[in-house]
C-alpha cells in the first residue's frame, strides 16, 4: 500500500499540471481575439518605454556617436555631478515643481466640477452638446492652442490689446511678461484638457449603484446631500489615483505647450528642465547629461508615487496597490 502511495502521487502531480496547461491552452485560444487587439498596445510599450531603458547607461557613461552605448567609456557619476552644479539647475527645478504643483491644484478640480454638473444634466441632447464642446480642444495641438492664444493676447494684433488701446488704455506684454506666463499656461492648459479629464469622472459615476440615490430620497436627503455623501465618495478612489499620478509625474511639467509658449523674457519663470535639456542635450548633442536628466527625474518620480501611494492609505484610499 506505502510503495503504491508513493508511485501515485508522482503520477497525479505531472496530471494536474497538464490538465491547467491544457486549460489555459483552451482559455487562450478562447479569447484570442482580445488577446490579438491586446497585442499592439504590449507592443508599444515594449518598444517605446521598456526597450528604451537600457539607454540609461548613458547616463553614467562619456556617450560618443561613434562608439555607441557600450563602447563609450565610463563616467561615473560625473554627468550628474554637472548637472546639480550647474548655474540653472535650482531655478529650473524650482519652476518645474512650481508649475507642476500648480497644475495639479487647479487643473484637478474643473475635470471634477464639469463631470459633476454634466452629471446632473438630464437633458440628452444639450448633455451631448456640452461634451462635445468640452471635448473638441482636447484634440487641438499646443501649436494650434498657441496660434489662437496668439491671436487674442499679442501686443500688437491681439483682440484683447486691441480693446484695451481702442478704450484709450496702455497695451498689455501678455505673452512675453513673467507675471502673465503661468498663469496663461494654466488657464489654457484647463481650456484644452479639461473636458477629457471629466470623460474618468463621468465613468466613475456612472458605476455609482442608482439604489443608494433612492435610499437617500427615502430618508429625506436633499441634492447637496447625496452629492456630499454618495457622489462624491463614489469617485474619490478615482480622484486619489489620478492624483498620484500626478504627483508621481511633478517633474514633468508638460513640455510641448511650455516649449510652444516659452521665450527669452520669460526663462526666469517658464524654463523647466524639459527644456534645458532639449536645449542642453540635444542641441549640444550632450547625450548623457540628458540621460542623467531623466534618470534623475525617474528616482524623484518612484519616491514621490510611494509616497503619495501610503498616504493615501493612512487616509482611507485604496492607493495604486
Amino acid at each position: 500500500m506505502n510503495t503504491g502511495s508513493s508511485v501515485d502521487g508522482p503520477i497525479t502531480a505531472p496530471g494536474r499540471s497538464l490538465r491547467e496547461r491544457l486549460h489555459i491552452s483552451r482559455s487562450v485560444y478562447r479569447y484570442r481575439w482580445f488577446y490579438l487587439m491586446l497585442l499592439p498596445g504590449l507592443l508599444y510599450y515594449v518598444l517605446f518605454h521598456y526597450l528604451p531603458m537600457g539607454g540609461l547607461f548613458i547616463a553614467f557613461k562619456d556617450y560618443n556617436l561613434q562608439k555607441g552605448i557600450w563602447g563609450s567609456p565610463w563616467a561615473g557619476l560625473n554627468h550628474f555631478e554637472t548637472l546639480f552644479s550647474t548655474p540653472d539647475f535650482f531655478r529650473i527645478l524650482k519652476n518645474t515643481v512650481i508649475i507642476s504643483v500648480y497644475r495639479i491644484l487647479f487643473n484637478m478640480l474643473p475635470d471634477v466640477l464639469l463631470a459633476l454638473m454634466l452629471n446632473e444634466v438630464r437633458t440628452a441632447w444639450f448633455k451631448k452638446i456640452v461634451q462635445t464642446i468640452t471635448y473638441g480642444p482636447y484634440f487641438l495641438s499646443w501649436v494650434i492652442v498657441y496660434g489662437l492664444t496668439y491671436a487674442f493676447l499679442a501686443q500688437e494684433s491681439g483682440i484683447l490689446n486691441t480693446w484695451i488701446r481702442d478704450g484709450g488704455g496702455t497695451p498689455v506684454e501678455f505673452l512675453t511678461s513673467s507675471d502673465y506666463f503661468r498663469p496663461i499656461l494654466l488657464l489654457t492648459d484647463i481650456w484644452k484638457n479639461t473636458g477629457f479629464g471629466a470623460i474618468i469622472y463621468l465613468a466613475a459615476l456612472a458605476t455609482i449603484n442608482p439604489e443608494l440615490y433612492e435610499a437617500a430620497v427615502v430618508d429625506g436627503a436633499g441634492r447637496w446631500r447625496q452629492l456630499w455623501h454618495i457622489t462624491l465618495p463614489g469617485i474619490r478612489d478615482v480622484f486619489i489615483l489620478l492624483l498620484i499620478l500626478r504627483v508621481g509625474n511633478i517633474l514633468d511639467a508638460g513640455f510641448e505647450q511650455i516649449y510652444i509658449f516659452l521665450n527669452a523674457r520669460v526663462y526666469n519663470v517658464g524654463d523647466v528642465i524639459d527644456t534645458w535639456v532639449f536645449r542642453y542635450g540635444l542641441e549640444k548633442l550632450d547625450f548623457s547629461i540628458a540621460a542623467a536628466t531623466g534618470f534623475f527625474k525617474s528616482v524623484v518620480g518612484f519616491a514621490f508615487v510611494l509616497a503619495a501611494n501610503q498616504i493615501a492609505k493612512k487616509f482611507g484610499g485604496s492607493g495604486i496597490w
